[in-house]
């Protein structure tokens, strides 16, 4: 049959894919551009320029317009952007990665407003995959797996639609034309529903290959870091007030796994670097770092001592609290561990650890960022009364490095003396100093506007408020000038604590500064003149925050960081759990048998005594099996009874229907059709004339209504059909 002419009002088909076609490939870019966006790895320029072109191309596509640059144009732009490339690469971006994100991006631009053949449009949708991939490379963030998943949404239609375009152009026979108005949507709605489907059926096949495939534990290309204020926050060398700019982010930092502890009952302080060297503005500390021997189990044993500092590296008390723990930590830019006091041994899949004398931990190994870990520390404390009785009897080296002063305000050693001077002996001395700066002073995270000479000075008598550097900087220069050896440490303290995951939540803004001095005999001891924050963990709708949180620490711990480790884990989970299970069926068995037994006896007794009514409810089992057997059948023929009342509403549906009843009727009687024959090739394969001429009339009133969407002739369909079975009676 001729295809026919579409009615008025109707969009054909062909036009409909091409315009669904380019809005899927707009959609495409656009998730694509959104996934990287939302690295927070993209500059501004970029993100407002790109974002403008994109605003304009959805416009044109709202209001079918249609603009597109000439190719006089598009050779020359590409060749100048090739010249910025290099300045880009050299000068403005100098880096790699962000330069060559730039290049992509400007390809984008350029090809959204050129696309004039099917390769333009495949160049697109690659380009499209780069910023993807680009985004992969600047996040480990979990909010990459939905915008991926949303991205390769849009890619499973774009593909979809690409291929029924090229396939319809590339047709020597065009499609016939539908004079059903609503048919370009009904294709709409058609591809909203696969590419979910397919979406999640290639991210379940993808998760399966992801987690039986053999891992190998090597560096993330999300570790990828433009370099952050906690690098240089945790150092060998501090400024005042960088501390302090680290903590104006709520940024996660790391998460912590305490054994045994499942309701945050837990409040240490994770001790980072020590610094025991302070000019007046900048802390820092001596270079003494000496490698930690690998085990073979991948730990790093920390000794008690080292030859810098024997006696004071740990004090050796009588009792021992050892906790263990995992720390999981996101790409911060830093090569230190976090550990609680005093750390015993670190366990982690890197190649070279080292300490100092200050108890800090660093990762030497170049290949590897700090992501995941595990540790051991005695987190034992000496009491008030044991440290009252440590007296002065210091090492050398203590005194040596630990009471070394700059040129200070004279007012700062005159109000070490008069906080102190009631207390007689050394720990009431730094009791006294933690206490006064805790209950007399604020605590502010605003910095000084304009830099000042002495920093210590004027935040004990001008400012009088500050963040924790200002505070444990004061105190451990106050405690030297009264003769105790004292040092800063800085680190981390939280007490916002996931129950959900069982996980301590640290945050950039609980970088924190306190403040460690020396007793003879005892080692040092934590002070903390900081007043106390009252963050805590969320309650009521900020629970909400722990479900996410939640959700970026699985992603963390079981995707990004997934390894040869974590696989093993979950073998011998999936084992255990599956050994498990069949244990408990078996005992479940055993302890119920008796009582299946006895219920068996009575089921029987009670059939014996009421045949009828167990007849009854037998059949009444049978009869529902049978229905739910039998599902697809009813459905099919309620169906049919449904297209046969309303053929009008679908005739194309009905028409097949009554072709096929049709079929079977004149297979009753000897003459089946061929699936390879064609309607007409059927009808003149009947040599009965009688049967012929019936059999003619409804395949062409048939065709009329199946292939021109004719509601007038189905409803003839029918009464033809009527003629086809009386003239087969009479054969």
């Amino acid at each position: 049959m001729a295809p026919q002419s579409p009615q008025p009002g109707v969009i054909p088909l062909n036009r409909a894919i091409d315009h669904y076609f380019e809005l899927a490939l707009y959609l495409l870019v656009l998730t694509g551009f959104a996934t990287l966006a939302s690295t927070g790895g993209l500059d501004l320029p970029s993100t407002i320029l790109v974002g403008v072109a994109l605003a304009v191309r959805g416009y044109q596509l709202a209001k079918r317009q249609r603009f597109v640059i000439s190719e006089a144009w598009t050779t020359p732009l590409s060749i100048a952007y090739f010249v910025f490339f290099a300045a880009d690469y050299f000068i403005l971006s100098r880096g790699f990665l962000p330069a060559t994100v730039h290049l992509a991006l400007f390809g984008v631009v350029v090809r959204m407003f050129s696309l004039r053949r099917e390769r333009d449009h495949v160049t697109l949708a690659i380009l499209a995959f780069l910023m993807v991939l680009a985004s992969a490379v600047l996040t480990v963030d979990s909010i990459f797996l939905f915008s991926f998943a949303l991205f390769m949404m849009m890619a499973v239609g774009t593909f979809v639609l690409m291929e029924m375009r090229r396939s319809g152009h590339a047709a020597n026979i065009q499609a016939r034309h539908s004079n059903d108005p609503q048919e370009h949507r009904h294709l709409a709605f058609a591809l909203a529903r696969v590419a979910p489907a397919l979406m999640l059926m290639i991210l379940i096949g993808g998760a399966v290959v992801f987690f039986l495939m053999p891992r190998m534990s090597a560096g993330y290309m999300g570790g990828y870091s433009f370099g952050t204020d906690l690098s240089s926050g945790f150092s060998d060398h501090v400024q005042l007030g960088q501390i302090g700019q680290i903590q104006q982010s709520g940024a996660v930092v790391m998460h912590i796994q305490i054994d045994g502890d499942t309701v945050g009952r837990s409040d240490l302080h994770w001790r980072g670097v020590t610094l025991a060297d302070f000019d007046g503005r900048t802390w820092s500390s001596p270079r003494d770092q000496f490698t930690l021997q690998h085990q073979s189990d991948n730990t790093f044993k920390v000794p008690r001592a080292t030859v810098f500092a024997r006696s004071f590296a740990k004090p050796i008390l009588a009792r021992e609290h050892v906790i263990h723990y995992r720390v999981l930590m996101e790409p911060i830019d830093t090569n230190v561990f976090f550990l609680a006091p005093w750390a015993r041994s670190v366990t982690g899949n890197y190649r070279m650890l080292a300490s100092d004398g200050g108890g800090a931990v660093y990762n030497l190994d170049s290949q590897r960022s700090i992501s995941r870990y595990e540790a051991d520390s005695d987190i034992a404390t000496a009491t008030p009364a044991e440290l009252r009785t440590a007296g002065r009897d210091y090492p050398a080296p203590i005194t040596g490095q630990y009471l070394r002063l700059p040129s200070l305000d004279a007012r700062v050693p005159q109000l070490a003396a008069q906080i102190t001077r009631s207390a007689s002996n050394d720990f009431d001395k730094a009791a006294a100093i933690e206490n006064y700066l805790r209950t007399r002073f604020g605590y502010t995270l605003q910095l000084p506007l304009t830099p000042v000479k002495d920093p210590i000075a004027n935040f004990l008598f001008e400012r009088r408020q500050g963040h924790c550097e200002y505070f444990a900087s004061s105190m451990a220069v106050m405690l030297r000038t009264i003769g105790i050896p004292s040092r800063v440490v800085t680190g981390f303290r939280s007490d916002e604590f996931n129950d959900l995951t069982g996980n301590y939540v640290v945050r950039a803004k609980d970088a924190h500064a306190w403040v460690e001095a020396y007793f003879p005999g005892y080692g040092w001891q934590t002070f903390d003149p900081t007043p106390a924050g009252g963050s805590g963990s969320p309650q009521g709708w900020n629970r909400l925050a722990l479900y996410v949180d939640a959700m970026a620490s699985f992603w963390r711990d079981w995707v990004v960081s997934y390894d040869t480790s974590h696989q093993y884990s979950l073998g011998q989970a999936a084992f255990s759990g599956t050994r498990g299970a069949w244990e408990n069926a078996r005992k479940w068995a055993r302890l119920h048998y008796a009582s299946m037994l006895k219920w068996a006896r009575r089921s029987q007794d009670r059939v014996q005594h009421s045949p009828g009514r167990w007849a009854i409810l037998g059949a009444g089992v049978v009869l529902i099996l049978l229905l739910l057997g039998n599902l697809g059948r009813i459905a099919r023929l309620l169906h049919e009874k449904w297209l046969q009342a309303h053929p009008e509403r679908s005739p194309e549906q009905a028409a097949a229907m009554w072709y096929q009843r049709m079929a079977r009727t004149l297979a009753r009687r000897g003459l089946r059709k061929p699936a390879a024959q064609t309607a007409q090739e059927f009808v003149k394969k009947i040599e009965d004339s009688r049967l012929r001429e019936p059999v003619a009339r409804f395949t062409q009133v048939y065709e009329s209504a199946r292939f021109g969407n004719s509601a007038e002739d189905v409803k003839r369909l029918p009464e033809l059909y009527e003629e086809v079975e009386t003239a087969t009676r009479n054969r």
